[in-house]
């Protein structure tokens, strides 16, 4: 028992720069007495005291701000930091190594009895009033963001924001080749379309603006593809000829980029947006294909 509470206050100077002292640990952070409670609690629970074990849960509950169900299974080295307002359903189970800040929700989405809690593996860190939704597993050692929203699995090591969830980094890469890609063409089909994907750095995990990326990077795939066949096609018949390609028009895209500079202009291209996106006739297309 003691090298359990030993243990548990080695996790709060762990991962708290904040905590000083044995002292101040034991005395001050609610996290850590909320799990206390929870460990006596649900040995109640599992020895079929389940009133016992629902009046600690909720005295508790009232002291610390954060409510725990007696069922629910809690590994080693759990930490809860600041703590108030979150809760963790009947049917949760975590595992060793955990992180969770103020407002996490631990919840079902159904009424149904069975298995309807999130299952958390070893070293996932869950950010400020995020909310895990279902009776899925969040794999070991992945991240979800503060205020996300997440209702699907989500894998190994990945690092999840957003609402609902989407997944911004994973652990491991696709293994499968990806295409090269000319960094100023793509450059030069951002302007065309007047988006500055660009302009967010690696740091910033935008879904919108990796998604607007990925549609980019597979439209330069597919002109790549087509330039390809059509020289193809010259060299088996002389006599072919490039249809012409309908041209883009600044006035097509202009009441689209009024209200995408209203609402997010891009970071660090104001000069940028003084002048109109240049964009590529149908001569200039032609000539490149």
């Amino acid at each position: 028992m003691f090298y359990h509470l030993r243990e548990d206050i080695n996790s709060v100077f762990a991962r708290d720069p904040a905590a000083r002292n044995f002292l101040e640990v034991l005395t001050n952070y609610p996290g850590l007495h909320a799990l206390l409670a929870h460990r006596l609690s649900h040995w109640l629970w599992q020895h079929n005291l389940k009133w016992l074990a629902r009046t600690i849960s909720t005295l508790f509950r009232w002291l610390t701000g954060i409510e725990i169900h007696p069922g629910a299974r809690i590994g080693r080295r759990f930490f809860i930091d600041h703590g108030m307002g979150v809760v963790i359903g009947e049917t949760a189970e975590i595992g060793d190594d955990v992180t969770l800040y103020q407002g996490v929700t631990l919840g079902g989405t159904s009424w149904n009895k069975g298995k309807r809690h999130p299952t958390l593996e070893d070293g996932v860190i869950v950010g400020a009033g995020a909310k895990i939704l279902g009776p899925f597993t969040v794999g070991t050692g992945a991240k979800i963001g503060s205020n996300a929203v997440i209702t699907k699995a989500v894998p190994a090591g990945a690092t999840v924001v957003g609402i609902p969830g989407k997944i911004v980094k994973r652990a491991e890469p696709d293994t499968e080749e990806a295409p090269t890609f000319d960094p100023e063409r793509r450059e030069a089909m951002c302007r065309k379309f007047g988006f500055d994907a660009y302009g967010v750095s690696q740091d910033m995990p935008d879904p919108v603006a990796r998604s607007m990326q990925a549609m980019l990077d597979h439209m330069h795939a597919v002109d790549q593809r087509i330039e390809q066949m059509c020289n193809t096609l010259r060299k088996l018949d002389a006599s072919y000829r490039n249809g012409q390609l309908p041209e883009l028009r600044d006035e097509d895209f202009a009441e689209i980029l009024d209200d995408v500079d209203s609402c997010c202009p891009p970071v660090g291209s104001d000069e940028r947006r003084d002048e109109p996106p240049k964009r590529r006739s149908s001569e200039d297309a032609n000539d490149a294909s």
